[in-house]
């Protein structure tokens, strides 16, 4: 395709890392009425990169700034904006095509959601920002406090920063997941227990698995579903104590549905939140963890690879040969 000129209030950006995650995965697979509403579309939403090119009217950014955005940008100004939650926007202005060269970021992003790259913080690091972004979101809803026990269920990219960020906050990580690749990663980013669900049968048996690994049995203080799974959510409920939180994180199929033991609902006053996207405030705060070292993207990498092999890491994601793949236009095929 040709190169874009950015128009009003919009940048173009030479892409220098492009990042693969698990939405792109479920788009390639059935697509996605939010992202894509129409096809053939542009492809790729976690990137960073350089600026080449600034549209009229751009003040805050120069031509060479190393960049980072988000892949949305909420309106400000609709019911959902207005009552301070911006993730539920009605009017996201939506990035995608950093699967290419060259990407132009459109103007509301431009304006509330992209950020001068920090020289401490290398693009490959940069390029996950926006799922990071997501998991503060999942953290600052889950409010997990120093000494809690925090059960993650699913050691994808999103499970491994959920374990991280527990970890930073103090808590004692039980992870679980059905790929021993996944749980060596999860030991790798801190978990204090793993839990194979391989040869466990059902959900009953697969929760009280992880209600025998905390004090009395009783169960976490913190459950975490990263998979997207209804019957990966209905587990997570079963493992917390009562008075616990869940975090149902992941975003399941269009038309999926849990069901919720009514009695033990009321009876342990569970509280279960369901956790969707990212805001400005949120994207900051991901940006500060990476300047700071407490994260590195880069450890979510599985491999880097040129662009033409886009689908190829698609396809590896989906068979679990890899978390994340980064796309590197300058990398010769």
């Amino acid at each position: 395709m040709p190169r874009q000129q950015p128009g009003p209030g919009e940048i173009s950006v030479d892409v220098y890392a492009a990042a693969t995650c698990g939405t792109d995965l479920k788009s390639y697979r059935r697509g996605h009425p939010k992202l894509f509403p129409a096809l053939p579309a542009r492809f790729g939403h976690e990137f960073a990169g350089v600026v080449d090119a600034v549209g009229r009217g751009v003040d805050d950014f120069q031509v060479g700034q190393r960049v980072v955005a988000a892949n949305t940008a909420p309106c400000g100004s609709c019911w959902a904006c207005t009552k301070q939650r911006p993730s539920l926007c009605e009017n996201l202005s939506f990035l995608n095509g950093a699967f290419a060269e060259q990407v132009v970021i459109p103007a509301p992003i431009v304006a509330r959601n992209t950020y001068v790259l920090p020289e401490t913080v290398s693009f490959a690091s940069a390029a996950p920002l926006e799922p990071l972004s997501t998991v503060v979101h999942g953290m600052a809803e889950a409010d997990v406090a120093l000494g809690d026990t925090v059960a993650v269920n699913g050691c994808g990219p999103i499970g491994l920063m959920f374990i991280r960020l527990s970890k930073l906050r103090g808590a004692r990580v039980i992870a679980t997941d059905m790929s021993s690749l996944r749980l060596a990663q999860a030991r790798s980013a801190g978990a204090d227990v793993t839990v194979d669900l391989t040869e466990m049968s059902d959900t009953a048996e697969r929760s009280a698995a992880v209600r025998d690994l905390t004090e009395g049995r009783r169960g976490a203080d913190i459950a975490i579903e990263a998979v997207g799974l209804p019957e990966v959510w209905e587990q997570t409920v079963e493992m917390l104590r009562p008075g616990g939180t869940g975090v149902l994180f992941g975003g399941p199929k269009a038309g999926s549905r849990f069901s919720v033991d009514a009695v033990a609902m009321h009876y342990s006053e569970y509280t279960l939140k369901g956790v969707f996207h990212h805001t400005p405030q949120y994207v900051r705060v991901a940006l500060d963890l990476l300047a700071s070292g407490a994260l590195d993207g880069e450890s979510l990498i599985s491999e880097v690879r040129p662009l033409e092999a886009l689908v190829d890491s698609l396809e590896d994601m989906a068979a679990g040969k890899g978390a994340k793949y980064l796309l590197d236009p300058r990398v010769a095929a």
